[in-house]
C-alpha cells in the first residue's frame, strides 16, 4: 500500500534543514501584540516589519470598538452562507460602504481575499473562456483559474507586448476573454504597467480584472489602487482585493459595473458554499474603510516610509527585488541557507521579516520581504536599516550585496 503522505516527505526534509540552521522561519509565534508594529517573539520585543499591516489600523481604537460593539449586538459568528442563512445587515452595509470607497456599482464581499480570488474567476471565467494571466500571479489567483475549467494562458510578467502576441494567437478561440493583473505584486513589490496593458486592450476588446490586495488603501489620490493611481479606473472592469492588509481584518472583495455582476452571488461556490464573515470582522472593516477615507495622512506615511526604507537598502549596496518604492521592499539573497542564515540573525537582532523561498516565489528566488507600516517611525525604519546593515556586515548572507 502506498501512504498518501510518501509524497510530502520531501517537505519534512526540507523543513528538518530549516530547523538546523535556527528558528522555525515560517512558524513564527507571536508571544504577545504590543502594537501594529511591536511584538513579544521568543520572549524578546520585536519590531514588526512582515506583517502587511500597511495602514498600522489593527489597534485602531474605533475599530476596536465597532467590533466589539459588533459581537454584542450580532453575535461571535453567522454559522452559514449568506445563501443559506441569509445577510446580516452588516453585511450589506459593507458592500454598500466599498461600493462608495471604490466608486463602483456593485461590491461583493468574501470571507477570505483567498476565497475572492477564487470566486471572482471562478464566477466570471467558464470552461469555454480564456483567462490570461500574468506569470508571476499569486496562488490564489492560479487556483482560482484552475476552478473556473476556463483554458489558462500565462504571458511573461509585466509584459503587455508577450500579452498582445498570445492575444493574437488566441484569436479564434472563441468564448470570453478574461486578462488578470496585480496592483502590487506581492514578493517583488513591483507593479504591473497599467497603461500598457490598457492599449493591448482597446486593441483586442477583452475585458479586465486587476488584483489590488496590496494596492488597496495604498496607492492613488482616493487610496483605491493602481487604477486610482494611473487614472485609468474606468479602464479596469472588475477589482478584487482583501481585508487582511490595510484593512486589518479578514475577508475579500470584489467590485465591478456590469449590469448582471450581482448574479455572480449564484455563479461562485466559494461565496455560495461557505459561512459569511463574522460581525465583529465585518464591523472592524467598516470602521477601517471609513478611516481609510477621511485618513489620507496614513497613506502620506507609508509613502514616506516605504522611500526611507528601500533608499536605505540601496545605500547599503543589497540587491533589491525592484526598483520601484513600494511598501513591499524585497531583498534578494543568493540560496536557501544563507536566506534562513540572514533571517535568523535579523530575528535575534530585534527585528522580524518575510522569509520568502522557492516555489513561492517568482524565478526561483529566495527573499527577504519586507511590508512596510505607516505605524512605522523614522527610528523604527533606521533601526531595521541597521540590522540589515550588522547582519550583512557581520557575514550572513554576505553575497546579498551587489558586487
Amino acid at each position: 500500500m502506498t501512504d498518501l503522505f510518501d509524497k510530502h516527505r520531501h517537505i519534512a526534509e526540507r523543513h528538518q534543514r530549516m530547523l538546523q540552521l535556527g528558528v522555525n522561519a515560517v512558524g513564527v509565534t507571536n508571544q504577545r501584540l504590543l502594537s501594529p508594529t511591536r511584538a513579544i517573539i521568543d520572549g524578546r520585543e520585536t519590531i514588526l516589519a512582515g506583517t502587511n499591516n500597511y495602514m498600522g489600523i489593527t489597534f485602531d481604537p474605533d475599530c476596536i470598538a465597532a467590533g466589539k460593539a459588533a459581537l454584542d449586538q450580532f453575535g461571535t459568528g453567522t454559522t452559514g452562507s449568506r445563501i443559506a442563512n441569509g445577510s446580516y445587515s452588516l453585511h450589506k452595509d459593507l458592500e454598500a460602504e466599498l461600493a462608495r470607497f471604490l466608486n463602483r456599482k456593485h461590491c461583493i464581499v468574501f470571507t477570505t481575499g483567498y476565497q475572492a480570488n477564487l470566486g471572482m474567476m471562478s464566477g466570471l471565467a467558464g470552461p469555454r473562456d480564456t483567462i490570461y494571466l500574468d506569470a508571476d500571479s499569486h496562488s490564489s489567483i492560479y487556483d482560482g483559474c484552475t476552478l473556473s475549467g476556463a483554458k489558462l494562458v500565462r504571458f511573461r510578467h509585466n509584459d503587455a507586448a508577450d500579452l498582445d502576441k498570445r492575444l493574437a494567437r488566441g484569436e479564434e478561440d472563441g468564448g470570453g476573454r478574461l486578462v488578470v493583473l496585480e496592483g502590487i505584486y506581492s514578493m517583488l513589490g513591483d507593479r504591473a504597467p497599467l497603461a500598457d496593458f490598457i492599449e493591448v486592450k482597446k486593441k483586442h476588446g477583452f475585458q479586465l480584472l486587476v488584483d489590488e490586495a496590496h494596492s488597496f488603501g495604498v496607492l492613488g489620490p482616493n487610496g483605491r489602487g493602481l487604477a486610482d493611481e494611473a487614472g485609468l479606473e474606468d479602464e479596469v472592469d472588475f477589482v478584487v482585493g482583501t481585508f487582511s492588509k490595510s484593512v486589518g481584518a479578514i475577508g475579500g472583495f470584489g467590485a465591478g459595473n456590469h449590469p448582471l455582476f450581482e448574479y455572480l452571488r449564484y455563479a461562485m461556490r466559494p461565496y455560495m458554499f461557505t459561512a459569511s464573515s463574522s460581525p465583529a470582522s465585518i464591523a472592524t472593516s467598516i470602521a477601517a474603510i471609513r478611516k481609510l477615507a477621511a485618513e489620507p495622512q496614513r497613506r502620506d506615511r507609508l509613502r514616506e516610509n516605504s522611500a526611507r526604507l528601500f533608499h536605505g537598502f540601496k545605500a547599503l549596496g543589497l540587491d533589491m527585488g525592484c526598483d520601484t518604492v513600494s511598501p513591499v521592499i524585497a531583498v534578494k539573497c543568493p540560496d536557501e541557507p544563507s536566506t534562513i542564515a540572514m533571517w535568523n540573525a535579523l530575528l535575534k537582532a530585534g527585528v522580524y521579516v518575510n522569509i520568502a523561498l522557492p516555489p513561492g516565489t517568482p524565478n526561483k528566488l529566495c527573499l527577504l520581504r519586507c511590508s512596510v507600516s505607516a505605524a512605522h517611525t523614522d527610528s523604527d525604519i533606521d533601526r531595521i536599516i541597521t540590522l540589515f546593515d550588522s547582519v550583512v556586515a557581520q557575514g550572513h548572507g554576505k553575497k546579498v550585496v551587489n558586487g
